[in-house]
C-alpha cells in the first residue's frame, strides 16, 4: 500500500518536486524531425518558430544504423538552441529496444533542463511508467535539474488500450498521451495497412429501400479510431492530462488530414502530429477555435458571468453545462492567442 502523500514526493533524494499540475500551453502540433539528418536539423530552429512543440525522433522512422547519430543531433541541437515559447520534445526509442537506456541517460544528464516531454514509445501498463518515473528521478538528481521532466505516452498496443486509465494514473508526470494508430493496428491485427484515417471497407449501409429493394444502397465510411480515442481521451481528462490524436501518414491527402484531426478536435485532443511541414498550417488552423465560435462563446459568457442561472442568448438558452463548453472554447483561444499574433487579433482579446 501507498500513501497518497507519497505521490508528490520525488523518488530519489536531490530530485525535482513532482507537479501538480499539467501545463496547459498551445499544444496544436507535435512536429516531428530526424536529429540525424543534416537538412532537418538546419531548418529546425526556422520551423519550431512555427509550431507549438517541436521533437526530436529517435524510435521509428530512424534506420537501425543511425539511432546513434540521432541521440548525439538531438543533444546538440537542444544544447545550442534557445526555442523561446516553444516546446521540446523527443521521442525515444521503446523500453525493451538496445538504445533506451542510453537515450534516457544521455539526453537527461547532457540537456535535461531544455527537455519539457520524453515521448514514450508502446507503453504497456503501469509498470513501464513506474519504472521510467524512478529512474528519471535518479537522472535529475545527477544533472541537478529544477524541474521535472514529463512523460507522454504513446498508446499503440492492445494491452496499452486495454490498460489506459492506469496509465494515465501512473504517475504525476504524464503530461498526456497520442493514439498510434499504425503499431496499434498491428497489435491488433486490424487489417489496414494504412497510418491513421479511415478505411473504405469499414463502413455502415442503408437499409434497402421498401419501394426499390434492389436499387442502390449508400455506404457511410467510419473512423476506426474512434473507441480508442474516446477512451484516451477520457483517460486523460480524468487526470488533467492532455490528449493528442497521431500521425495521419497520407501527406498527399491534406483534406482526409483536416477531417482526421477535426474530428479528434471535436472529441477533445488538443493537438496532432505533424509529420511534414505542410500538415503544420492544418493542425494550426484544425486545433484553433474557430473565432465565430469564439465570439459566440464570449456572448454567453457575459450573459452568465458566474454560470449560474439560465438565459436566452439569440433565442437561444443557455445554463451551467453550455457556460463550461463556451468556457473551455474562450480559454483555450485565449492560450493561442499568447502565441499566435494573427488569431489574438481575429478572436479580438
Amino acid at each position: 500500500m501507498r500513501s497518497p502523500r507519497d505521490f508528490f514526493r520525488p523518488l530519489a533524494l536531490g530530485a525535482p518536486q513532482p507537479v501538480r499540475d499539467i501545463p496547459v500551453r498551445p499544444s496544436r502540433m507535435i512536429h516531428f524531425f530526424d536529429p540525424s539528418n543534416p537538412k532537418m536539423v538546419e531548418k529546425a530552429p526556422g520551423i519550431a518558430r512555427r509550431v507549438d512543440i517541436l521533437l526530436g525522433n529517435l524510435e521509428d522512422a530512424i534506420a537501425i544504423e543511425n539511432k546513434e547519430a540521432a541521440r548525439e543531433g538531438f543533444i546538440r541541437i537542444a544544447r545550442d538552441n534557445d526555442f523561446g515559447d516553444t516546446q521540446l520534445w523527443t521521442r525515444i526509442n521503446s523500453l525493451d529496444s538496445p538504445w533506451f537506456l542510453d537515450d534516457i541517460t544521455r539526453i537527461v544528464t547532457e540537456a535535461g533542463d531544455k527537455v519539457d516531454v520524453i515521448m514514450l514509445p508502446k507503453i504497456q501498463g503501469a509498470w513501464d511508467i513506474h519504472f521510467v518515473d524512478q529512474l528519471l528521478a535518479q537522472l535529475e538528481a545527477r544533472a541537478g535539474l529544477q524541474k521535472p521532466i514529463l512523460l507522454h505516452c504513446l498508446l499503440e498496443t492492445a494491452l496499452g488500450v486495454a490498460n489506459v486509465e492506469e496509465i494515465a494514473n501512473a504517475s504525476p508526470r504524464i503530461q498526456g498521451m497520442s493514439l498510434g494508430p499504425a503499431d496499434l493496428a498491428a497489435s491488433r491485427r486490424m487489417k489496414t495497412t494504412r497510418i491513421g484515417g479511415g478505411h473504405p471497407g469499414y463502413v455502415v449501409r442503408d437499409d434497402p429501400d421498401a419501394n426499390n429493394p434492389e436499387g442502390k444502397r449508400a455506404t457511410h465510411q467510419q473512423d476506426l479510431w474512434h473507441y480508442t480515442m474516446g477512451r484516451m481521451v477520457d483517460a486523460c481528462v480524468a487526470v488533467g492530462a492532455l490528449p493528442f490524436y497521431g500521425p495521419f501518414g497520407a501527406i498527399d491527402d491534406p483534406l482526409g488530414c483536416e477531417d482526421q484531426f477535426r474530428n479528434a478536435f471535436l472529441m477533445g485532443c488538443v493537438g496532432a502530429w505533424s509529420l511534414h511541414p505542410s500538415q503544420i498550417d492544418i493542425a494550426k488552423q484544425v486545433f484553433s477555435p474557430p473565432p465565430d465560435e469564439v465570439a459566440w462563446a464570449k456572448r454567453v459568457l457575459e450573459a452568465l458571468p458566474d454560470g449560474s442561472g439560465a438565459v436566452m442568448v439569440e433565442g437561444k438558452m443557455q445554463d451551467d453545462a453550455s457556460w463550461k463548453q463556451c468556457k473551455v472554447m474562450v480559454d483555450l483561444a485565449r492560450l493561442i492567442a499568447e502565441k499566435d499574433p494573427e488569431l489574438k487579433a481575429q478572436y479580438g482579446f
